[in-house]
């Protein structure tokens, strides 16, 4: 039987060094993958532990917490690519009403008028017909604001009501968001064929009041006009009258108002 020494004397030395050559130029060396963050600094818990003069522990929130908080809430608005691609630039005015031209003079106007951190002063209502463009000025508004870095919550009205009555547990929370934003943008305020429940105008009504008080941005786009929202409750027509006095178009008219009639079909 041969020692370990006479094996080894009868290899091959430079075929081993060629095997061992082709096979570290074949092996992939990766690298370490280092969990990455949102946030750096609390890690993606939105607290931050801190230490008080006795040296005992607690938490803080983290400043990306209402930044994170705002897009949980605009994933689950459902906000997609296409309300998204909504500018100034790609809104067609050619051959449109002149309640059209003006609602779209409103809407540039409004963003014109922002304070030295980029928040508009009071609201904008666009209101009327439907097929007017009323949400695409409105969203080239959130979509102009969000690019400057300003805090935008875009709450379709239906659906975000639909999804708070299919999670109350979250309702207290999501009112506050709402009431805790930025700028708040409301879509077909009081939509739907069904009655408006005491439940929804009682919680339409904290939201609006809260902003109103606070002396929040609102962007509101309706069907209705200011009476038609005054018939269903009063507070909350009078309140957004006030709060977008500056910046309100009533889209009145006819058939002739909605854009999406007007286009040929391809």
């Amino acid at each position: 039987m041969k020692s370990l020494k006479e094996e080894i004397k009868g290899l091959d030395m430079e075929k081993i060094k060629e095997k061992a050559s082709l096979l570290s130029s074949t092996i992939k060396t990766e690298p370490v993958d280092e969990k990455k963050y949102h946030c750096h600094k609390c890690k993606d818990d939105e607290w931050i532990i801190k230490k008080n003069e006795d040296d005992r522990e607690y938490a803080v929130p983290c400043e990306c917490r209402k930044e994170r908080a705002a897009e949980r809430l605009m994933r689950s608005s459902r906000i997609t690519p296409e309300f998204q691609s909504k500018r100034f630039n790609n809104f067609v005015q050619e051959g449109r009403p002149y309640q059209v031209v003006e609602a779209l003079k409103a809407a540039c106007n409004y963003v014109r008028d922002l304070d030295d951190k980029n928040i508009p002063k009071g609201g904008i209502a666009l209101l009327g017909r439907p097929g007017c463009g009323k949400t695409h000025l409105l969203m080239a508004i959130a979509n102009y604001l969000l690019a400057l870095g300003t805090q935008v919550i875009y709450f379709p009205f239906v659906e975000g009501f639909n999804e708070i009555k299919a999670n109350l547990d979250s309702l207290e929370t999501r009112i506050y968001q709402l009431q805790q934003a930025d700028v708040l943008y409301i879509d077909d305020l009081f939509k739907g064929r069904k009655e408006i429940t005491d439940f929804v105008i009682e919680q339409t009504f904290a939201i609006i009041n809260y902003r109103y008080l606070e002396k929040k941005p609102i962007l509101i786009s309706s069907e209705k006009t200011i009476a038609g929202l005054c018939e269903i409750d009063e507070g909350i027509g009078s309140r957004i009258n006030e709060m977008c006095r500056d910046y309100r178009v009533i889209l009145q008219g006819g058939i002739e108002l909605n854009y999406r009639l007007q286009q040929e079909a391809p």
